[in-house]
Parts: C-alpha cells; sequence; structure tokens
C-alpha cells in the first residue's frame, strides 16, 4: 500500500472526544524514547507529526485512521499523570470500536521488559489484536538483530501458544515500511470484503 496522504485530525483527551466516524483505526504505542514519532513519520512519509499527551487521529488516504497513543512507562511522571494517561490509554483500546489493531513498539536492541511484556500480555487477556514492532533495527548488525528477535519469541513463548504478528523496523532506513503498511492494506481489504 502506497500512502498518498496523511492528514492530522485531531487530538482527543479521551475515547469520548475521538473522530464520529466508522473508518478502521490502527494505533500505535510503545515506552518512551521507543522511536514511535520516528516509525509514525518514516510511514506517512512526514518529516514532523504532532507530538502530544493525548490520543492523535491521522487519517491516511481518506481511508483508514493512523493513531498515535501517548507511550506507557514514563517514570519522571506525577502518579496522578501516570493514571491520567492509563486512564486515557486503556479507555481507548477496550472502548474504541473502529480500533482493528494494536502495534506494540519494542527496541530491538534491549532484552524482553517486564513493563511491555505486562502491556502485550494485557492486550491479550483483554482480546484486542495486536502486532510488536521492533524498532532501530538499524543500530545493531542484522545478525544481533535476528538473534534478539529469536530471544523475545522465545520469552513470549512462555506464555503465548502462538506468536503475534512481528515487525523489524528501521525509522532511518525505512525498514519494514513496506511489510507494515501492506498488513495494515491486506485488513483493510478483509474489512471492506465483510463489509461488502
Amino acid at each position: 500500500m502506497e500512502i498518498k496522504n496523511s492528514e492530522f485530525t485531531l487530538s482527543a483527551p479521551n475515547v469520548t472526544m475521538c473522530p464520529k466516524d466508522t473508518k478502521p483505526e490502527y494505533a500505535f504505542i510503545g515506552r518512551s524514547n521507543v522511536g514511535k514519532s520516528s516509525l509514525i513519520n518514516m510511514l506517512c512519509n512526514h518529516k514532523r507529526l504532532a507530538k502530544t499527551l493525548l490520543i492523535n487521529h491521522f487519517i491516511i488516504n481518506r481511508e483508514w485512521y493512523l493513531v498515535d497513543l501517548p507511550g506507557y512507562g514514563f517514570a519522571k511522571r506525577s502518579k496522578k499523570e501516570i493514571k491520567k494517561l492509563e486512564q486515557m490509554i486503556n479507555g481507548y483500546i477496550l472502548q474504541r470500536e473502529q480500533l482493528v489493531c494494536v502495534f506494540v513498539l519494542v527496541d530491538v536492541r534491549l532484552e524482553a521488559q517486564r513493563i511491555d511484556l505486562d502491556f502485550i500480555n494485557w492486550l491479550g487477556e483483554s482480546s484486542v489484536p495486536f502486532a510488536i514492532v521492533f524498532t532501530k533495527a538499524d543500530k545493531l548488525s542484522v545478525a544481533k538483530v535476528r538473534a534478539n528477535v529469536e530471544a523475545y519469541k522465545k520469552k513470549l513463548l512462555e506464555t503465548w501458544e502462538e506468536l503475534p504478528t512481528l515487525f523489524v523496523t528501521s525509522s532511518e532506513k525505512k525498514q519494514g515500511r513496506d511489510e507494515l503498511l501492506d498488513y495494515i492494506g491486506s485488513i483493510n481489504d478483509s474489512l471492506k470484503e465483510g463489509n461488502a
């Protein structure tokens, strides 16, 4: 799939303020500093899209929404702020009917982090469809990336019977861009067939 245009639509403080629209939505989330903004900019061919602690909607090709969710695991925020962010994120993920898939971003350089695994397991327990996107692949050798992804899979298989869809990306080198967009495109196509 080619992205012909992407436009910022709105920033919402909670799920009730999200667009009144039925188009499919794909949400991107990850810990702070995982490279989410860079990945979204790379996918959309933008230099800089909005970055706020709100639910940000971008309409893509006038057909679907890319949703930029606030990160989790902000160590420097107050408990009150963290709770508010958690409620915003959880409310959107659990209540938004238009949400088709959550892309969980994980830094491929790190071993499996408890905070990411807890979030992934929570998505599974909540029956929310998701995929894992490894970021910053250009920072390691190809062999090391492969080894780290395999180690992550092994960790997931301790609690999961089957693995979610996995992508390896580099915003610097545009690696994984086509695979990710084609995945979204194929889901959109199957949704259209289902509605036909």
